[in-house]
């Protein structure tokens, strides 16, 4: 059978995906861009859009329930509507894939297959029964929620972050095995709704990549909710019990008994039904595409972007993947990943933003370094607000006044975040940030002031 020849062929519709191919075409190539699934990957479809219009959803109710704190009366108590949640969180989600499709429609020389893609050589990909070739292939197959295997796992009806996407009822008792960013988002956004909600985390600590300060907030915050948080399980189980489901977790503990069990314990890369073999591309012990700084992987014409290369599990580093690819092939613009700083958001209430280094990695590093801390129940913005939990956090090298990382867990903590990074980005001393004039009232106005306010880190 003869390929059909394209100049660059991008497999995987996700966030890099489309703008790629949008590029690609625009610069006068001919581009098939395959997607076996839907367009616009986990971000549009059950990540990033779909969660937090229902973390709104959640707001609104919390802040319903809150109404008297505020000196409004409601006439009687707060409902949810589960299946009017579910269905303004399909249309946001469908809203945009809509919008997505209807763009690469309209990309010249773009050609969208529907199917999966698998190599047969270094330039020769599969779709069904169709034969596609190019001297450019760009991988951006994204990741799936891992299963680990567990006992008795396969013997329940469990939920990843995907399946939950499609649940048409609210749960009566929610377990979440995981500790992790999706599994505290999920956590909380479903007792708002009304669900019973344990959590089951193997680590000593909730968010174990955070700072332990930052960890002990986050799990006042969810007890405050009334969320049943247990940490350190050592001896995960699963059973059916009548129409139930029980968790165990720890020896001498009584399982936890859910009517659904959501499993968010990590992230498998899509890489293995690819055929990588077949085209010679490396892939690391954990099924990672290897790459370079550039994302070039270990075959000469091919990339990958996005959660398939390890890289960064976020919508942001994916887009940063397609900016590089892009800049590179495109631009005579050298960008490398190594040049990216690392941030991202956790998106309970409050949130938490993240960039740079934490405490323990500046510590672990041998460098002389400064600290500035601030409680929210110092900060005017989050008194008027009613929203006081949580804390702003600034890192600084003692010697040079770089700025080396930064949390904010509070109000508007993932909008906050970038007046640091930018700042990073700028390698603008601390100074800067200082001096700088905020506006009044704002939660990110107090972080001149803890500039100011530097300390030894202990």
């Amino acid at each position: 059978m003869t390929a059909k020849t394209f100049d660059a062929i991008i497999i995987g519709a996700g966030q890099a995906g489309p703008p790629l191919a949008g590029r690609l075409t625009a610069a006068g190539m001919s581009v098939a861009l395959i997607e076996r699934k839907l367009v616009g990957g986990t971000c549009v479809n059950t990540g990033c859009m779909p969660t937090k219009a229902m973390v709104a959803s959640a707001y609104a109710a919390h802040l319903a329930r809150r109404a008297a704190d505020y000196g409004i009366t409601l006439s009687g108590p707060v409902g949810v509507d589960y299946k009017a949640i579910k269905a303004r969180k399909d249309k946001v989600s469908n809203d945009a894939r809509g919008n997505l499709e209807s763009w690469i429609a309209g990309m010249d020389k773009c050609t969208l297959y529907r199917g999966h893609a698998r190599f047969e050589t270094a330039n020769t990909v599969r779709v069904g029964d169709g034969l596609l070739s190019a001297e450019k292939i760009f991988l951006n197959t994204g990741g799936r929620a891992s299963v680990p295997d567990l006992p008795g796992v396969n013997d329940i009806s469990y939920l990843t972050n995907s399946s939950m996407m499609d649940l048409d009822v609210l749960p009566r008792h929610l377990v979440v095995v995981g500790g992790s960013y999706i599994s505290l988002e999920f956590a909380q956004m479903f007792r708002r709704f009304g669900s019973q909600v344990t959590v089951i985390e193997k680590s000593p600590r909730l968010i174990g990549r955070e700072d332990e300060d930052v960890s002990d907030s986050i799990l006042s915050i969810l007890e405050n909710e009334a969320i049943a948080v247990h940490l350190g399980a050592d001896d995960f189980g699963f059973a059916r019990q009548g129409s139930d489901i029980a968790v165990s977790f720890s020896a001498g503990k009584a399982p936890a008994v859910g009517s659904h069990v959501l499993l968010a314990v990590g992230r498998t890369p899509n890489t293995d039904d690819l055929g990588l073999d077949k085209a010679g591309v490396e892939v690391d012990k954990r099924g990672f595409i290897v790459v370079d700084d550039q994302l070039r992987t270990s075959v000469p014409g091919i990339w990958a972007m996005g959660d398939c290369n390890g890289k960064g599990a976020f919508t942001h580093t994916s887009y940063n993947d397609y900016e590089i690819v892009a800049a590179n092939l495109l631009d005579n613009d050298p960008r490398k990943v190594s040049d990216r700083i690392e941030a991202y958001a956790l998106y309970i209430d409050p949130p938490l933003g993240r960039c740079g280094m934490t405490e323990t990695a500046v510590k672990k590093s041998g460098r002389r370094a400064l600290v500035g801390q601030r409680p929210m129940t110092r900060v005017g913005r989050a008194i008027e607000k009613g929203e006081t939990q949580g804390f702003m956090k600034i890192l600084v090298d003692a010697d040079t006044r770089e700025i080396l990382g930064c949390s904010v867990l509070g109000p508007g903590g993932d909008e906050a975040i970038h007046c640091v990074l930018d700042l990073m980005y700028a390698k603008a001393p601390v100074s800067t940030l200082a001096r700088a004039m905020h506006i009044h009232p704002n939660v990110s106005e107090l972080l001149p002031t803890i500039a100011q306010e530097l300390k030894p880190l202990a």
